[in-house]
């Protein structure tokens, strides 16, 4: 098991930026991927972005391509995401996600195992 903790939401204007970054303690981080999920209100959670234990390979959901990017520093136990160009769209609680499998990054949130307690992303108009 892996302890995660968010950092770095907040209120932000249309077309700004925020880095979220997510801390983690525990079994050693490079074995995980790592993942950020989104969940605004009454709606489900949602695959945002997704890393390789490597960082090498990424996955992306479409409506953040282009805008968001993940990364890892594996020395610092951390993964973080850069959100530019932010629309009210995107206003939602972030989640930082670990998982264990292989192959494909996952987008479904029952194939990660741990997850932290979320931070608050809003986007105002």
């Amino acid at each position: 098991q892996v302890q995660l903790v968010e950092s770095g939401g907040g209120l932000v204007q249309a077309g700004g930026s925020l880095r979220l970054s997510c801390a983690a303690s525990g079994r050693t981080f490079s074995r995980y991927i790592m993942a950020w999920f989104r969940q605004a209100p009454g709606k489900e959670r949602e695959f945002v972005a997704g890393l390789s234990r490597s960082g090498i390979s990424t996955g992306y959901a479409d409506s953040v391509k282009g805008r968001f990017t993940i990364s890892r520093d594996n020395a610092k136990s951390t993964v973080y995401l850069q959100m530019n160009s932010l629309k009210p769209g995107d206003t939602a609680v972030y989640f930082c996600a670990a998982g264990g499998a292989f192959g494909p990054i996952p987008r479904r949130p029952n194939e990660y195992g741990d997850w932290g307690q979320g931070t608050q992303v809003t986007v105002s108009s």
